[in-house]
C-alpha cells in the first residue's frame, strides 16, 4: 500500500499558495483492505474513504473508460495493480496531474511542473474530450488562476471546441454545469470563467444567453466601453472587487440580459430591456437549475435596478409601489443585495469604475425606516380586511413624503 498526496494540494504548493483541500491517491489496496484498516467508505461510482482520524478522502487509483456520452458514462477500474501514473493519466490538466508520495518525492509524468512555471492550463491526454464537465473546468481554473497569468494552452482549446462540435456538451447534467459557474462566481476573476469559454468558441453553445450580449452597443456617454457583454463581465468583476457573494455576482451576471434582444431600431438605448431580461433570466435558471434565492435576487434585480439607479427621481408612491414589489417589508436583506448589485452595475464602466453612487445607501436607509415604522396606530384602529391594507398603504406613503424631505442626496 502506498499513499500519495495529489492534484491541487501539490500544485498548490508549487504556485506557494494556500490548498482548501488534501486528496490522496492510495496503491496497491482494496476495498476491503481500506475498511478493515478502520477506513469509511463514501464513495458512489468509485471507491474513495474517510481517514478513521484526519477524516480527510482517500481514493483508490484507478483508470476509466469512455462507454457512453456525458459526465457519468465511465467504466472504473480500481485494481491494486494500477499505479499512480496510470492514476494521474486520467486527470484533466497537467497541473492537476502531479503527485507527491510519504517521501517527498515528486511523480510527476505529463511535465505539470514546467505548466506550473510557465503559468499554463493545458490538458493531460486526448482522453480529455471524453468528459464535457472538463471544459467548465479548465474555464475556471482559468479564472481561479488568471492573477497569476495563467493561460489556455492552444492545443486544449482546439480540444475544447473539438468537445462542442461532437456535441458532447449538450450531455451535461444542469447540477453539474450550476456546481462549476458557482464556484467559478466566487473567484478573483469569475469574468473571466466566461470569457475563456468565449476564446473557446464554446460560450454561444453552453450560455447563449451570455453570449449574445457581446457585439450589442449601448450608449457610450454613459457607457464608454459601449460593448454589452464587456460591460457585463466589468460588472462581474466589480462584484469580486467588493468581495461580494455569489448570489450578488450571478444578479449581476444576468441584469443586463434582455439588451440582447433590443429591437434593432432604437440601438444604442435599451428601452424595456428590464422587462425583456426577466424572461431570459428566468429561463436561464430554470434550464440550469439555480438554487431559489439566487434566482429570485438575479430577476429582482433584472427587473428593477434602472428603478435604483433613479431613486432621487421617483414619486413617493413609486418608490412605496417598488419596496412592495421587491418584499422589502419581509425581506430587506435581499433589497440591499439588490443594491449591491446596482453599485456593481454602475461601476463596472470604463472610466466609472470609483463613481460614488449614493442612491443604493439612500434606498436602503428609506427600506430602514419603513420597516422601523410603528404601525400600531393603524392596526389598533379597529379597521379589518382590505381596508386594513390599504390604510396601512396609506400611513406608509404619508411617513415615506415626509421623511424624503428630510433625507439629502
Amino acid at each position: 500500500m502506498q499513499v500519495y498526496r495529489v492534484g491541487g494540494v501539490v500544485r498548490d504548493k508549487l504556485l506557494g499558495i494556500k490548498s482548501k483541500d488534501i486528496d490522496w491517491v492510495v496503491t496497491g489496496s482494496t476495498p476491503e483492505e481500506m475498511i478493515s484498516d478502520g477506513y469509511r467508505p463514501i464513495g458512489k461510482d468509485f471507491p474513495v474513504f474517510l481517514h478513521p482520524e484526519s477524516k480527510q478522502e482517500y481514493a483508490l487509483a484507478r483508470t476509466e473508460r469512455k462507454i457512453s456520452k456525458g459526465y457519468a458514462g465511465f467504466n472504473f477500474n480500481t485494481d491494486p495493480e494500477i499505479t499512480i501514473e496510470q492514476d494521474l493519466a486520467r486527470r484533466d490538466l497537467t497541473i492537476n496531474a502531479i503527485a507527491q508520495d510519504e517521501q517527498g518525492n515528486i511523480i510527476d509524468p505529463f511535465n505539470g511542473q514546467q505548466d506550473v512555471k510557465d503559468r499554463v492550463l493545458r490538458h493531460v491526454s486526448d482522453a480529455f474530450v471524453e468528459d464535457p464537465v472538463r471544459v467548465l473546468r479548465v474555464a475556471r481554473f482559468a479564472a481561479r488562476f488568471h492573477s497569476l497569468g495563467f493561460s489556455i494552452a492552444k492545443e486544449t482549446k482546439q480540444l475544447i471546441k473539438q468537445i462542442a462540435d461532437s456535441g458532447e456538451l449538450n450531455a451535461l447534467v444542469a447540477e453539474r454545469v450550476w456546481v462549476e459557474m458557482d464556484k467559478a462566481l466566487a473567484e478573483s476573476d469569475p469574468q473571466v470563467f466566461f470569457t475563456s469559454l468565449r476564446e473557446c468558441e464554446v460560450l454561444s453553445t453552453l450560455f447563449p444567453e451570455i453570449d449574445n450580449l457581446f457585439g450589442i452597443p449601448q450608449t457610450a456617454k454613459y457607457h464608454p466601453e459601449v460593448d454589452t457583454g464587456i460591460h457585463v463581465m466589468m460588472v462581474l468583476k466589480k462584484t469580486a472587487e467588493l468581495n461580494f457573494d455569489n448570489e450578488i455576482r450571478f444578479a449581476a451576471l444576468t441584469h443586463d440580459l434582455g439588451k440582447a434582444n433590443t429591437p434593432g431600431n432604437i440601438l444604442p438605448s435599451h428601452h424595456g430591456h428590464e422587462q425583456r431580461g426577466v424572461k431570459l433570466t428566468r429561463q436561464f435558471c430554470k434550464k440550469w437549475r439555480v438554487p431559489k434565492a439566487t434566482t429570485e435576487l438575479a430577476l429582482l434585480t433584472c427587473e428593477f435596478h434602472t428603478h435604483i439607479h433613479r431613486v432621487y427621481e421617483l414619486k413617493p408612491s413609486t418608490l412605496l409601489k417598488l419596496f412592495k414589489q421587491t418584499d422589502c417589508f419581509r425581506r430587506p436583506e435581499r433589497f440591499t443585495k439588490m443594491t449591491n448589485a446596482c453599485i456593481a452595475d454602475v461601476r463596472g464602466r470604463t472610466s466609472f469604475e470609483n463613481e460614488p453612487y449614493p442612491q443604493a445607501a439612500y434606498a436602503v436607509r428609506l427600506v430602514e425606516k419603513l420597516n422601523a415604522l410603528d404601525l400600531s396606530p393603524v392596526l389598533n384602529s379597529g379597521i379589518k380586511g382590505k381596508e386594513l391594507g390599504q390604510e396601512i398603504y396609506n400611513f406608509r406613503l404619508q411617513y415615506l413624503k415626509s421623511i424624503i424631505e428630510k433625507i439629502p442626496e
